[in-house]
């Protein structure tokens, strides 16, 4: 499929402003010249009257791009396993509204989420209209995400029996949320199937930045009384994630993202500025040390807290 070993994750959701779309296509104009080549969104990024606003404007912002890498863009996004979609047909349907919307064939289009824990019988056919797009040429690739080991089986067992590989597996994973890897060994089992693991949410929401501290201030809303209760108890993790910063004359964030390509996994932070995404870049081009990735991973284990796992990451 060839999408490269970086990405930057679009994100749209309800607090979305028209006013930012500039400021956005500098961030993507950013990204691209310095080499990142995969940009994950979602048709479920932006609903309501925002309908697929997320995939639009990615499709624009990947169109009129002009520099360094244009040639080389992925443009990734996931389907939602929304209730109505039970059948092949619905997810090609869908499949073929998101690359209408990018304006451009999908490069890797993935299952949102894994209905294990709801709905065992939606995967199946709706695993079987990806490889369906896969096969009539409208994707380039196919990926999964929030699958756990014994669903991936199933799923590579029916991939392989129609000769198509999967190319890719979304996880939530970072230094706050290690489950998927250290838990349900996904990791290794991807390295087995030849399957690349990417990493969403690799800075934790914002966690790993070490801009938060116990006393605030806090985000609004449920984020900011999740960050109430994780942030007191993550403050040893935190400091050694900073003084491993101070020494290499980085931020927290870009050691916590440069931890992630340590393990093998493609992060996909987010930007919302040009700022936030020189900051994401400076992760690049260097490598922690297996001393300080073992400090890390000591760390990460003693913590008294770990991010809440998404719900529909099944086993």
């Amino acid at each position: 499929m060839g999408c490269g070993t970086w990405a930057w994750g679009n994100r749209l959701l309800w607090g979305y402003d028209p006013t930012m779309d500039d400021d956005l296509q500098r961030v993507f104009n950013t990204c691209a010249a310095h080499g990142v080549t995969l940009f994950d969104s979602g048709d479920s990024y932006g609903t309501g009257r925002l309908n697929g606003r997320s995939e639009t404007l990615l499709g624009q912002f990947a169109n009129a791009y002009q520099g360094p890498n244009q040639d080389r863009l992925c443009l990734a996004t996931k389907l939602a396993a929304y209730p109505w979609r039970i059948t092949r047909g619905s997810v090609v349907k869908a499949g073929l509204a998101s690359a209408q919307r990018l304006g451009r064939p999908i490069r890797l289009a993935q299952m949102h989420w894994s209905t294990a824990n709801y709905a065992p019988w939606q995967e199946g056919p709706f695993l079987d209209g990806l490889m369906d797009l896969y096969e009539q040429g409208q994707i380039k690739g196919v990926g999964l995400s929030n699958f756990g080991p014994k669903r991936l089986k199933l799923a590579h067992q029916r991939f392989q029996a129609r000769g198509i590989p999967i190319a890719t597996l979304q996880v939530q994973y970072s230094l706050l949320s290690t489950y998927p890897v250290t838990d349900l060994g996904l990791k290794d089992l991807c390295d087995d199937l030849g399957i690349r693991l990417i990493a969403y949410s690799p800075l934790a929401l914002g966690l790993l930045t070490g801009k938060y501290s116990p006393q605030g201030p806090f985000p609004p809303g449920v984020r900011g009384v999740l960050f109430r209760q994780l942030v007191p108890k993550i403050q040893p993790l935190l400091q050694t994630l900073g003084d491993i910063a101070s020494h290499r004359q980085k931020t927290p964030a870009q050691v916590a993202l440069n931890w992630c390509i340590a393990k093998g996994t493609i992060p996909i932070p987010g930007a919302k500025s040009v700022a936030q995404a020189e900051q994401n870049l400076g992760a690049l081009g260097w490598a922690l040390d297996s001393g300080e990735v073992d400090a890390l991973d000591q760390a990460s284990r003693c913590s008294d807290k770990q991010m809440v796992q998404n719900i529909f990451q099944s086993r």
